[in-house]
């Protein structure tokens, strides 16, 4: 294995397979094709032509995954102070640290220059003195950092002035699991089914006791697991679907086309019962649009039982007749718009068979070009947030009382199936919807920007194509900042018009960033920082790609597929054992002999009765009581009720002993010991108490001193 040299920079191939670093692949083979994949060899200023016998490439250590940086600097920066020779490596590990700690290395910067200066007139002896007493300082201290930055450039001081424990490696060592264990822990918690982690730890303790194992904690167990990257651990768990929320979909740019430049069409079934003519059940008619690609307007609309061809056809002919021929048109992969009537010639449709002497249909000859949405791929049409709109406003319509029937086969309401509207007032009051649907300001579209779907199709249907030009850049400093929320699936960051994305985000998914950038360039990309004031990495820039650019959305679908490919790898890799695996060594385990039931109550009151007959019920003799006793006994009650409440008080439980009654029952629980039924309730209450929650955070990060 290469070691880690302090100072070193620039590492090839063969090097970095040698590494043995995290998230680094072990061959060079694979190295390479990493390089290739994420462009190393785009960034000029880290990458670079290998002199000498042999050539190839080498790359700069900032261009590796940001745990194998992690693993490079905690090399680099030990206990003593750094070298001339890692500058850049020292200035790199500053740039991670929390804000709290850089505030301290300004501190003790602010220290050493009052030393140098005050030096020349009155002695660097007295000068430490002096400055050590007044800032509350010990001189010996001081006397430390003086050392740190001797032979070091004034500029680098701030740096090298840092607290180096948070250089220094750390003394905890990692409790070790069995090789065997492990991977049946991880075939058994990284699959499909989605067991929660404590259920698959009870499987695999309970294989690991059968097998004379030793058991580690759960918790050391479940750190080990978190260190396996999210999107793997998101990718065995939830499939293709999971994995595909892990990364930002693609986002295409409207504001190059025009009106009727694209359409696209979809079928909608409609959450009211209809009495249509000449069907004796009310039913639930289904309506076809065609929505404006630029503007989101619904140009044109039929109503029919059923989807069909005709209707289609129908709504398509209104749209040409009053507004034009389209350039694109993108369907719905149903049949009513695969058919070979309308769309015969499309060779990429998802229905029926495509033959090459099938005729071509109407749009082919019309020019008109067709494209097909992705199976079970909705974003691709938003005509379906348009029918999400209609059917809010038109099916809850105050006139639809009593026919509406809900969105759901659960959300019926409770006047479900009392009324069925005439065909002609749901007509009527549906292209009342509609046209209020496209008239409504306010929108907040990239092309509407605050005006109606009418007066944006209008503006842009009467006057020249309109351009979006690309701003030039002009500066690349850093001026403003902005704390953001990153994507809860895929990291992505979105905030002033941009979206910000880049791999190593989808590990912090979900979390609040600052995010740093220059307001005049923010095509330039940001830099993202921790709350705390930590680098974590920088984030491109996305561009947008042309709304019908053929060849982009081909280069999206082929780095799609590069990821499921490398993610089925890496899970590959990460649990070589299956549930197949975990379910034999279950079946392997040993099953104790049930202990013989004996009945150890018996019912001695019930025979006694019958023996002795039925009982007899006697009065009891009335004693009158005097004042004098009376006034004795209300004296005695007063007194023992005190007693009583001054021994509650006393043995009343402090906030300290509850969680450590409640440690000793999780500590029996883990070993397997007995545990009342009374205890295991209330320690089930108490786990869901804010207290709990803070003191166990303590406790976990502190240990025992954290609850005194």
């Amino acid at each position: 294995m290469t070691r880690l040299a302090p100072g070193r920079e620039w590492w090839t191939a063969e090097d970095l397979a040698a590494s043995g670093l995290p998230e680094v692949p072990a061959t060079k083979r694979n190295v390479n094709a990493m390089a290739d994949r994420l462009s190393w060899r785009a960034h000029p200023q880290f990458a670079r032509r290998r002199q000498g016998r042999g050539g190839g490439w080498e790359y700069h250590w900032k261009l590796l995954p940001a745990a194998a940086q992690r693993a490079l600097l905690k090399a680099a920066c030990g206990p003593s102070a750094p070298g001339p020779s890692d500058r850049g490596e020292t200035w790199a590990w500053f740039e991670r640290l929390p804000e709290a700690v850089k505030e301290r290395a300004r501190q003790r910067l602010r220290i050493v220059q009052e030393v140098e200066a005050l030096g020349p007139a009155m002695g660097r002896h007295h000068a430490v003195h002096a400055v050590a007493a007044r800032e509350g300082v010990a001189a010996r201290s001081v006397w430390e950092w003086l050392g740190r930055v001797d032979s070091v450039d004034r500029a680098d001081w701030l740096a090298w002035l840092a607290p180096r424990h948070r250089a220094a490696p750390g003394r905890g060592k990692e409790a070790a699991i069995e090789p065997e264990l492990w991977e049946l822990l991880k075939g058994d918690f990284l699959r499909p089914e989605g067991p929660s982690f404590a259920t698959a730890f009870r499987r695999a303790a309970k294989i690991a006791s059968a097998r004379g194992w030793e058991v580690p904690h759960e918790r050391t167990a479940r750190r080990r697991m978190a260190e396996i990257p999210r999107v793997t651990r998101v990718f065995a768990r939830e499939g293709l679907a999971g994995l595909e929320k892990c990364f930002p979909p693609q986002t295409r740019d409207r504001s190059g086309m025009v009106a009727l430049e694209g359409v696209n069409a979809d079928c909608h079934k409609i959450d009211v019962f209809v009495a249509w003519p000449g069907v004796e059940a009310p039913v639930r008619p289904q309506i076809v649009g065609f929505q404006d690609r630029y503007s989101n307007k619904i140009l044109s609309w039929r109503v029919d039982r059923d989807p069909n061809k005709v209707a289609v056809m129908s709504a398509f002919g209104e749209m040409v007749e009053t507004w034009g021929i389209p350039r694109h048109c993108t369907f719905d992969n149903g049949r009513e718009f695969a058919n070979k009537w309308l769309t015969g010639g499309s060779a990429t449709r998802f229905r029926f068979k495509v033959r090459e002497d099938d005729p071509l249909g109407v749009l082919p000859q019309m020019g008109v070009e067709v494209h097909w949405a992705r199976p079970r791929h909705g974003q691709a049409k938003p005509i379906e947030r348009a029918f999400r709109d209609v059917a809010d406003n038109v099916a809850k319509d105050p006139r639809f009382s009593g026919a509406y029937v809900g969105n759901r086969p659960d959300a019926k309401p409770e006047n479900y199936g009392s009324r069925a509207i005439p065909l002609d007032e749901f007509m009527r009051v549906l292209e009342e919807g509609i046209d209020e649907h496209n008239a409504r300001d306010g929108r907040l579209t990239d092309t509407a920007r605050g005006r109606s779907f009418d007066a944006t199709f209008a503006e842009s249907y009467e006057t020249a194509p309109i351009r979006k030009a690309t701003d030039e850049q002009r500066r690349l400093w850093l001026m403003g900042q902005q704390v953001v929320k990153l994507h809860a699936k895929h990291g992505q960051a979105t905030f002033l018009g941009g979206e910000y994305w880049s791999d190593w985000m989808s590990e912090y998914a979900g979390q609040r960033v600052v995010a740093r950038f220059d307001p005049e360039d923010l095509h330039a990309g940001v830099y993202v920082y921790g709350l705390d004031g930590g680098f974590l990495g920088h984030a491109p820039a996305k561009v947008k790609a042309p709304f019908y650019d053929l060849a982009s959305a081909q280069a999206h679908a082929k780095e799609q597929a590069r990821r499921r490919r490398e993610e089925r790898r890496r899970l590959a890799e990460v649990r070589p054992r299956s549930a197949a695996d975990v379910a034999a060594a279950l079946d392997a385990v040993p099953r104790p002999a049930p202990a013989p039931l004996e009945a150890k109550v018996v019912q001695l009151a019930q025979l006694a009765q019958r023996a002795r007959g039925p009982l007899v019920e006697r009065p009891l003799p009335q004693v009158e009581e005097t004042a004098e006793e009376a006034e004795r006994h209300s004296a005695f009650v007063v007194e023992f009720r005190r007693e009583a409440q001054a021994a509650e008080a006393a043995a009343e439980e402090t906030s300290a002993d509850r969680f450590r009654r409640a440690l000793a029952i999780e500590a029996r629980s883990e070993a397997g010991q007995p545990i009342g039924a009374a205890e295991a309730a209330w320690v089930a209450v108490y786990r869901d108490t804010p207290e709990y929650r803070a003191t166990r955070a303590l406790y976990d990060e502190w240990g025992e001193i954290a609850i005194g």
